[in-house]
C-alpha cells in the first residue's frame, strides 16, 4: 500500500512538471487553462474538441498550429473571467484552414447546428495577435486593449516591420466581444503591432460585440476579409497602420454598428510617426442606413490612407474628414495627398449635404475643393445591382469603370470594383453565407 501511494505521488509530480497549461481530458475533449506557461509549442487537431477557459496565451517562442477543420470553443465569462486566445509578441499561430474545412473559433455552447443563433454576440472574448512592428506611440509599445493592463504578455509594438506572427487562412471567428470592463470589449480579431510577414487572408468575424477587426499600428496586410453583424465598427485602424487591404466585405445589421471603416491616427502624440497610411482596394461595404450610426468611412486624428475601387451602399453618412484648428488633422492629410478616396461607387449613401463631409471647423479655404473632390477623383453614384437584402453580395455583372492603379505587387490586379467579380469567395466556409 505504501508502494502504491509513492508511485501515485511520483506520477502526480511528473505530470505537474511536464504540462504547459492546465487541461483535463474527457474522451476527445480538452479544457485548457493557462497557468502562465502558455500553450507551449503544440498542434491542435480536428479529432479533438478544445475548450478554452480564461485568457490562454501563446507565449514568446511558442508556436500553436491548428489543423484544418478544428473547432476551438471558449467558455463564457465576464471581466477577469473572460476567455480569449492571445498570441504574444514573439509567439506564432499557424491556423491554415481550407474552404472545405475552415477553422472555427466560437462559444462553448455552439454545436454549429443552430444551438447559437447567428446574431448572438458577446459569448466569449476574441482572438488577439501581438507583434513587434512599429506603432506611433512615443514609448514605442503599449498594452493591448481587451485584456488587463497588468498582464505583461499583453504588450505590443517594436521596430521590426517584417515581424512574423504566423498565418490565418480560412478562419471563422463567431459570437465574441465579451466586456472585461466599462467600455472595454474585446474585438473579434485584434492585431497589435503585427508585421507584414504575418499572413492573414480568408478570415470571417461575425456577430462580435465590439469591432470586427481593429488594427493597432503595424504593417500587416489583410486580404479576403468578411465582417458582419458587429456592434461597433466593421474595420477600425489607428496608431500608424501602414499595411494593405484588398477584397473586404463589411455588412451591418439593422440597429447595430457604427462606422464601416474608422480610421484613426496617433494618440500620444497625434502627430506621431509612422502615420496611419494604409492602402485599401476592392472593398464592398453595406451599411444600415437609417437604423444605425456612423459613416461609410471616418478619418480623424491625422489619419490618412487611400480607399479605391470600392463600393459603398446604404449608409446615411458617406466619407467624413475631421477638420481642426491644428495643422495636423485628416483634412490636412488630404491636402498633402496622403489621404485619397478615388474611383469608388456610392449608392443610397449620404444626405442633403452630399456623400463627402467635413466635421469640426469649417473655416478652411479649401473646403470648396473638398466638396468638388468627389467627381474629380472619379467617384460615382450608381446602383451596382447587388441584392444584399437577400444575402447575395456578388453583383449580377462585374462593376466596371475607371479603376485606380494598383500600387504594388501584393495586390491582385482585377478589372472590377468591390470585393467580388463573378465568383462568390465567401461560400462554403463563412457563417454569413450559410
Amino acid at each position: 500500500m505504501v508502494r502504491t501511494f509513492l508511485l501515485s505521488l511520483i506520477i502526480i509530480i511528473v505530470l505537474a512538471g511536464c504540462r504547459k497549461s492546465d487541461f483535463y481530458l474527457q474522451d476527445n475533449q480538452q479544457v485548457l487553462r493557462d497557468d502562465g506557461s502558455g500553450t507551449g509549442t503544440v498542434t491542435w487537431t480536428k479529432e479533438n474538441e478544445y475548450i478554452l477557459e480564461g485568457f490562454v496565451f501563446v507565449n514568446d517562442g511558442q508556436e500553436l498550429t491548428i489543423e484544418p477543420g478544428t473547432v476551438v470553443r471558449f467558455r463564457a465569462g465576464q471581466a477577469e473571467n473572460a476567455s480569449a486566445l492571445i498570441v504574444s509578441r514573439g509567439g506564432k499561430i499557424i491556423a491554415n484552414g481550407t474552404r472545405d474545412e475552415p477553422i472555427i473559433f466560437t462559444a462553448e455552447g455552439d454545436d454549429l447546428k443552430g444551438s447559437v443563433t447567428k446574431d448572438a454576440r458577446g459569448l466569449w472574448g476574441g482572438l488577439i495577435i501581438l507583434g513587434n512592428a512599429p506603432i506611433n506611440l512615443e514609448e514605442g509599445e503599449a498594452s493591448i486593449e481587451g485584456i488587463p493592463f497588468a498582464e505583461p504578455r499583453g504588450i505590443y509594438g517594436g521596430v521590426d516591420e517584417n515581424d512574423d506572427s504566423g498565418e490565418l487562412r480560412y478562419v471563422s471567428i463567431r459570437h465574441g466581444g465579451t466586456n472585461i470592463g466599462e467600455g472595454n470589449e474585446i474585438n473579434g480579431l485584434t492585431l497589435g503591432g503585427v508585421g507584414q510577414n504575418t499572413k492573414i487572408q480568408y478570415v470571417e468575424v461575425i456577430a462580435n460585440n465590439d469591432d470586427g477587426i481593429e488594427i493597432f499600428g503595424g504593417t500587416v496586410n489583410l486580404k479576403h476579409i468578411v465582417i458582419s453583424g458587429c456592434d461597433d465598427d466593421a474595420f477600425d485602424y489607428d496608431l500608424g497602420w501602414t499595411g494593405n487591404g484588398q477584397f473586404w466585405l463589411g455588412v451591418q445589421s439593422e440597429y447595430l454598428g457604427d462606422n464601416l471603416i474608422e480610421a484613426g491616427g496617433g494618440v500620444d502624440p497625434v502627430t506621431g510617426l509612422p502615420q496611419s497610411l494604409p492602402k485599401i482596394y476592392n472593398a464592398t461595404m453595406i451599411g444600415n442606413r437609417e437604423t444605425g450610426n456612423g459613416a461609410c468611412a471616418v478619418f480623424e486624428r491625422n489619419a490618412g490612407g487611400i480607399i479605391a475601387n470600392s463600393v459603398f451602399l446604404n449608409k446615411a453618412k458617406g466619407v467624413v474628414l475631421e477638420v481642426t484648428d491644428l495643422e495636423h488633422d485628416s483634412f490636412g492629410q488630404w491636402k498633402t495627398g496622403d489621404l485619397s478616396i478615388k474611383n469608388n461607387v456610392f449608392y443610397n449613401v449620404g444626405q442633403e449635404d452630399g456623400v463627402f463631409r467635413l466635421s469640426g471647423f469649417f473655416t478652411e479655404p479649401n473646403k470648396n475643393e473638398w466638396d468638388n473632390y468627389f467627381n474629380v477623383a472619379q467617384n460615382s453614384i450608381e446602383d451596382p445591382g447587388i441584392d444584399w437584402q437577400n444575402g447575395n453580395y456578388v453583383p449580377p455583372q462585374e462593376i466596371e469603370g475607371d479603376l485606380h492603379i494598383y500600387p504594388d505587387s501584393w495586390f491582385q490586379i482585377v478589372d472590377f470594383k468591390g470585393a467580388f467579380g463573378e465568383s462568390n469567395w465567401i461560400e462554403g466556409w463563412t457563417l454569413l453565407a450559410e
